[in-house]
């Protein structure tokens, strides 16, 4: 039996049809002036003004308004000169941690709205302060114009003392083995409803501030990030007028045979790794453009490949096409995208085999762990973006990875009975980081352990699929054997790029295992996914901290 195999083997199989402090005494201050809803703007009285002309109404953010309308003008001036004397006193009077909490608060409101798609669609937010015992009902409400989030972000960190600082200036010699990790950085648990799996933000961190800071963080520098932009500059210039890229190609070493589908999603994966939408973004058209084709392609079932070649590449393609439109959701939470991509995900369910594994004929009896894995990184970009997805899908997926494991799961096989081969170990155990492993499990723990004793990142393998997957499971894993994979990976990967002619940009399909079958386009795109590691899924685990 065959080892592993690619995304894009190409052999000839069966048809898939399209299925469906306390104790100190402050001193007396005085009380603070009634809360209203109705108040003048605070600005010296005017010499005279007419009755008719005393402002009522709630006011524009422009500052503070005392309630009423007084029947004598004078008396009113009076009053709001006494209101100053008592607001300045108040604040003067005002306990320094109150002033740090307000700020801290602006912060993680800022910093909410920036991390989140959701945020994007807030332009401003109030904050409701007033006394502990109110005289009235109404509150005092302050309004925080924030045109921009990212711009308050940016404002807030400015007035805040940095206990640990990250460069994040891309340069030949940045060697972020040594910088301080921010706590920010931590992995994320979000809890659902009882019974189901936690869901794990995987693509918050791949633009802006979040994506410098991981980048520095978890080792990238300027050769890798260079890298990667020669590289979707290459993708680009092979993008077809319909949006659609090919794996065959308009050059002498593309793949053996077309799959239009696999290769449209592949690419696409690649500039989302990089921050790039169909919203926002250096590549934003060429993304638009292709998830347009993407989503025409799909059929009411939810199959994406209907329109091409039916063989057993389809089954990698759909995955990848489901990995896509679910990624891109989760980015924009576009709800033009929302109905496509539940329906990959239904799709997906209802093609899990009985085993829990997912093969070449859907909802068959048989499944290979090589395209199992495929369809768990659709489900769990689905689940990130908020989109249903089965948790007894997610269970089933566990039983087969107790089948085919090797050594009680610290090494896997391409099917059960078969014998374990570094692609498919890393590769399960990649699936069981996203299902649930904890860090300290042991047999994660042997099975890192023997990759990195065994089958270190070498440029010499000519393996993209392996390092595809053996470079998210160091990334997520953390500490020394990731410290040591990207050490490697870092240069040799960057090294290995054609840098001149019509071909700069990409990596060479020659002499590589799977290079031959899935062609240029393939090993270039499975080259920018790890030169992107850092920041195209938020890990997993705390960062760098061995397991007890």
């Amino acid at each position: 039996m065959a080892e592993s195999h690619p995304p894009t083997e190409l052999a000839s199989r069966q048809p898939v049809p399209p299925v469906p402090a306390s104790g100190q005494v402050a001193r007396a201050v005085p009380p603070p002036p009634p809360p209203a809803a109705t108040l003048p703007p605070v600005r010296p009285p005017a010499k005279k003004a007419k009755a008719a002309e005393v402002p009522s109404g709630v006011g524009a953010a422009k500052g503070v308004r005392w309630k009423g309308e007084l029947d004598d003008v004078a008396a009113q001036n009076e009053d709001e000169a006494e209101q100053e004397d008592v607001v300045e006193e108040t604040l003067r009077e005002a306990p320094a941690w109150l002033f740090s909490l307000v700020i801290h608060l602006i912060l993680l409101l800022a910093l909410a709205l920036f991390s989140t798609p959701a945020g994007r669609s807030f332009t401003r937010v109030a904050l409701t302060m007033g006394p502990a015992e109110a005289e009235t009902d109404s509150d005092d409400i302050s309004e925080f114009l924030m045109e921009n989030p990212m711009d308050s972000m940016v404002e807030s960190f400015d007035d805040q003392p940095v206990e640990t600082p990250v460069e994040v200036e891309m340069t030949d010699t940045i060697d972020a083995m040594d910088l301080p990790e921010p706590e920010s950085l931590l992995s994320m648990e979000v809890p659902i409803e009882a019974g189901m799996l936690p869901i794990k933000p995987m693509v918050t961190g791949r633009s802006g501030a979040m994506k410098s800071a991981l980048l520095a963080a978890y080792g990238g520098n300027g050769e890798t990030v260079e890298a990667v932009d020669l590289g979707l500059a290459w993708l680009k210039a092979q993008q077809k007028s319909n949006g659609s890229w090919s794996l065959v190609g308009s050059y002498t070493d593309g793949a053996q045979s077309e799959s239009t589908a696999a290769a449209t999603a592949m690419a696409l994966l690649a500039f989302q790794g990089d921050g790039n939408t169909h919203q926002s973004g250096k590549y934003s058209e060429e993304v638009a453009k292709a998830i347009k084709w993407l989503v025409d392609e799909q059929n009411r079932q939810g199959f994406f490949a209907s329109k091409t070649r039916a063989d057993h590449s389809a089954a990698y393609a759909q995955a990848q096409c489901t990995i896509a439109i679910s990624e891109l959701y989760a980015m924009t939470q576009d709800s033009w995208l929302r109905e496509p991509a539940q329906r990959a995900v239904n799709y997906a369910e209802r093609a899990q085999s009985a085993t829990g594994g997912w093969r070449y004929n859907p909802s068959a009896g048989d499944a290979d762990l090589s395209v199992t894995g495929w369809y768990v990184m659709a489900l769990e970009s689905a689940r990130s973006g908020g989109l249903e997805v089965d948790p007894t899908v997610l269970y089933k997926i566990s039983d087969y990875l107790d089948r085919v494991q090797v050594d009680g799961g610290s090494a896997y096989g391409y099917q059960r009975g078969v014998r374990e081969s570094k692609t498919m170990s890393a590769e399960g155990l990649l699936s069981r980081q996203y299902l649930g492993w904890a860090r300290n499990n042991e047999k994660l723990k042997e099975g890192v352990n023997r990759l990195m004793t065994q089958q270190p990142f070498n440029i010499d393998q000519d393996d993209f699929y392996y390092w595809y997957y053996g470079t998210q499971v160091m990334h997520h894993y953390g500490g020394a054997p990731w410290k040591q994979w990207n050490a490697k990976m870092r240069v040799q990967l960057p090294k290995a790029q054609v840098k001149k002619g019509n071909m700069a940009g990409s990596w060479s399909p020659q002499g590589t295992h799977w290079g031959g079958q899935g062609g240029r386009l393939y090993t270039t795109c499975m080259a920018i996914y790890c030169l992107e590691v850092y920041y195209r899924h938020l890990p997993l685990y705390t960062p760098n901290v061995d397991p007890e």
